[in-house]
Formats: C-alpha cells, sequence, structure tokens
C-alpha cells in the first residue's frame, strides 16, 4: 500500500485467491494426521478436494463431500466428521471474501475446521467450548472419580492401551459392541451408527489407538479409541457395556489408559465439549481437564444469488445452509 492510499484512508486490497474443486476423494489433502488421513475419509465417504491457490506457490487444500440439493441442478459440500480442517502449505486464515468462489460451481460449503488453529479461513464462527488434558499442566482429577478408578482396579478391572492395528480381533468386536450399546442407550442419530466397513478403515490406521478397559471376569466393560491428528491426541468414540455402567469402568479407560498414552507421546488430549453449552457432559468434561479452546466452523456462500433463491423460505434460520434447514 503505497503513502497516497494510506493519506486517503484507503483499505488494502485483499490478495485474491482461485478456488477450485477436484474430484479426488479428498486426496489432494492427504498428510500423516488422522482426520486427513486415506482410512479417514474413505470411511467418511470424501468425494472432492477444495483446492485455494494465492497465486505465489501457497495453498490450501480442504477434503470434502460434494452433495445433490435435492429438486435443483446445484450441489454443496460439507466437510468429513471430525476436525480435519485443511492441509495447508503456505495458505491459513485465508479471508473468505478474497476467494474467486466460482470455479467450484458450489452453492455454499461447511468446513469443520481444527480444534487448534492454524485454522483455514478468517473469521470463523466459535462454537462449543472443548476441553483438554495438557501434560504440560498440573492435573487434579475430581475427588470422587480418583476414587472410582482406585476402586475399580482394587475389584480387578484392568486397563490397556495398543495401536489398533496390534489389537486382537476379540477387542475390536469388543470396542464395536459397547460402543452401539452406548449410542443405543444415549439415543444417538443415526449417523452415529458406523458400519462395519467405517470401523475397519479406523481399525487400519497407524494413527488410531485403542484402550480397553476389562471386568474382573475378563469381559470388555468400556472401551475407547483415540486418534492423533494435528498434534493432538483426540478421545474420538468410546462406550461403557450396558451391564458395567454403574462402576463407571469408562475413567480407567479415558483418564488412566489414554491419558497414560497421550503422555507418553507428549501430546494435549482432546476430551470435547458437550452436546449444547453448559450442559452436564460439558461440566463433566470441565472438571477433568486443565485446558480448553473452542470449536471453529466455516460457513461459506460461494454463490449468492442462488443461495437467497434455495433460501428464500427459511431466511429467519440460524441454520446453514438455510435451505437444508430440518422441517424445511
Amino acid at each position: 500500500m503505497n503513502h497516497s492510499e494510506v493519506s486517503r484512508g484507503m483499505a488494502p486490497r485483499l490478495k485474491q485467491c482461485r478456488a477450485v474443486l477436484v474430484p479426488d476423494e479428498g486426496m489432494s489433502a492427504l498428510s500423516e494426521d488422522y482426520f486427513r488421513s486415506v482410512h479417514h475419509l474413505r470411511a467418511e465417504g470424501a468425494s472432492h478436494t477444495l483446492v485455494i491457490e494465492d497465486g505465489e506457490g501457497g495453498t490450501l487444500r480442504v477434503p470434502l463431500i460434494v452433495r445433490p440439493i435435492a429438486g435443483t441442478p446445484y450441489h454443496d459440500a460439507i466437510s468429513p466428521y471430525g476436525y480435519p480442517g485443511g492441509r495447508m502449505d503456505g495458505l491459513s486464515e485465508v479471508p473468505k471474501d478474497a476467494v474467486d468462489w466460482a470455479g467450484t460451481q458450489l452453492v455454499s460449503l461447511f468446513v469443520r475446521d481444527r480444534v487448534t488453529g492454524p485454522r483455514c479461513f478468517a473469521g470463523g464462527t466459535e462454537r462449543n467450548e472443548v476441553f483438554f488434558i495438557d501434560p504440560r499442566r498440573p492435573l487434579d482429577y475430581p475427588a470422587e472419580a480418583r476414587r472410582q478408578m482406585r476402586r475399580n482396579t482394587r475389584l480387578g478391572f484392568v486397563s490397556t492401551c495398543s495401536p489398533v492395528r496390534e489389537a486382537s480381533h476379540e477387542e475390536r468386536e469388543g470396542f464395536k459392541d459397547v460402543y452401539r450399546q452406548t449410542m443405543v442407550r444415549d439415543g444417538a442419530q443415526s449417523r452415529y451408527f458406523f458400519s462395519d466397513a467405517y470401523f475397519e478403515e479406523l481399525f487400519s490406521s497407524s494413527a488410531a489407538w485403542l484402550a480397553t478397559t476389562r471386568a474382573p471376569d475378563g469381559h470388555i466393560a468400556s472401551s475407547g479409541i483415540g486418534v492423533a491428528s494435528d498434534g493432538v491426541m483426540h478421545y474420538y468414540l468410546g462406550g461403557t457395556a450396558d451391564a458395567d455402567l454403574g462402576r463407571s469402568p469408562a475413567k480407567n479407560t479415558v483418564f488412566g489408559a489414554l491419558v497414560e498414552l497421550s503422555m507418553g507421546l507428549g501430546l494435549s488430549l482432546h476430551l470435547g465439549g458437550g452436546v449444547r453449552p453448559g450442559d452436564g457432559l460439558e461440566q463433566f468434561k470441565r472438571g477433568f481437564s486443565n485446558a480448553s479452546s473452542h470449536l471453529y466452523t466455516h460457513e461459506l456462500i460461494c454463490d449468492s444469488p442462488v443461495y437467497a433463491r434455495l433460501s428464500a423460505s427459511n431466511s429467519d434460520t440460524d441454520y446453514f445452509p438455510a435451505y437444508r434447514a430440518p422441517g424445511g
């Protein structure tokens, strides 16, 4: 920006970036991080990579699932589940209005970003507070939880943790069983009842670990999977057998085995947050954590006239994209 622009109070012009959509099942965004790994992208059914270039060698690559918009000739896209963000090669925190979206031929785009920075785009939407156990900070679990974990150990509950690829068939099947019992018990949406094929992709990842807590008679009482992505160990999926709920063996699984794993690897353990801000689950996780952050998402309108036309009957909703609002 030259002196005359400063004197006239002119804002600097944003560097224009070009966006294109590559039909490659997300492969251009691959990295060693779980949420951008070939196994996760295949499990989630990623169809494309959004490639953004700044014209100076910097690129941002975001894996996406492109979806038809029913009853129209148009498409939109969403990130795979989890915290995939994008692969950043010299380009991050991109201002959304600095991008020419025309080449994507999308109406809108919903991006789930990394749980820690840097982020794909500037000005994201702050979502739920999420919690971490940071091995570099002092940690003090609630007294009742410590008593429960010690009691379980005295009773003969035993927790182990290993790379999921090295876990036995019985341990993997036991995980699936207690996970599905938990989803039924919690009345989870159908989206969380993952198929066996989904789990096989997860079980094939070198960035995933399986923590298992067995009851004194040897059956699997609780099980959880941690995945390493973007410098964090994420408590990704887990559950407890219906018959063992009263003993709370998940505390031994997560706050024993997975915390020990994370500390050994020098990574923070990401616990996630609540379903809604301030709910009981959020308060529970807050009690075990020693650090927190927020989730961020990005709601991008790529074709404003079409978006406005499709959303005309749902203009008063906060749901994004508005034309997909439940009941709309």
